[in-house]
């Protein structure tokens, strides 16, 4: 007979809807400054603020609660130097030959090339990894889905924590594996380079899709309001 986990009383404070308005405007004006940053100053950063915020990435809900995740910090500068030749040597690839030039078009406007220079003045690099199992044979389930809800915490908490970041994954990323000596039973899964911008930093006038775009609602009784 399967042993059941434990239950324990939900921490949850239901919230006046004012204070909800109220908070997730606040949130959604904060959100609304992210931006992805290629230009770093080399001033440290807090790390117990990175820490802390990669506790909040470990919060995300996993499949069947595997947590199939594992966080690298990188902030030895010959790591960050022997990472950076690793990915400009698989970027280096890319940009002349496997990428399609259609997607060498869509990059065009960015100005990005195979030169990753944010890789060594980042203070800090975070390294994701995406666990396929356990180490003792265990199975995990719904890896890919279950890290990047986690990375998308993590992003976000880095953020609203004050710091900048980038979303940088070099394909393929087993150089990352091997520098770092991680285990066979990881694969890479992001490289985020973590600090301040650099003072004057300018980054892309990128607009976002409208709310009309992205989202579709199916609302109870909104089709009767809509025939009245």
């Amino acid at each position: 007979m399967t042993e059941l986990i434990p239950l324990i009383p939900l921490g949850f404070e239901r919230l006046p809807e004012e204070q909800m308005e109220e908070r997730s405007i606040a949130f959604l004006g904060r959100v609304r400054t992210r931006r992805s940053v290629r230009h770093f100053s080399t001033d440290p950063v807090p790390l117990d603020v990175v820490r802390r915020c990669i506790d909040a990435a470990a919060q995300a809900p996993s499949g069947a609660n595997k947590q199939p995740w594992s966080f690298v910090i990188v902030s030895d500068p010959s790591l960050q130097k022997r990472i950076r030749e690793g990915a400009e040597e698989e970027e280096r690839a890319f940009y002349e030959g496997r990428a399609n030039q259609r997607w060498l078009d869509d990059l065009a406007p960015l100005a990005t090339d195979a030169h990753k220079p944010f890789l060594v003045d980042a203070p800090v690099l975070i390294a994701v990894f995406a666990q396929r199992q356990g180490t003792a044979d265990e199975q995990h389930y719904y890896v890919q889905t279950s890290v990047g809800l986690a990375c998308g915490v993590l992003i976000t908490a880095l953020h609203d924590a004050g710091l900048a970041t980038l979303t940088h994954t070099p394909s393929p990323m087993n150089f990352l594996s091997e520098i770092l000596g991680r285990p066979r039973n990881e694969r890479p899964f992001l490289l985020l380079p973590v600090g301040y911008p650099v003072q004057g930093c300018q980054v892309p006038d990128l607009p976002r899709k409208s709310r009309a775009e992205y989202l579709t609602e199916h609302i109870a009784g909104a089709a009767d309001s809509d025939a009245d």
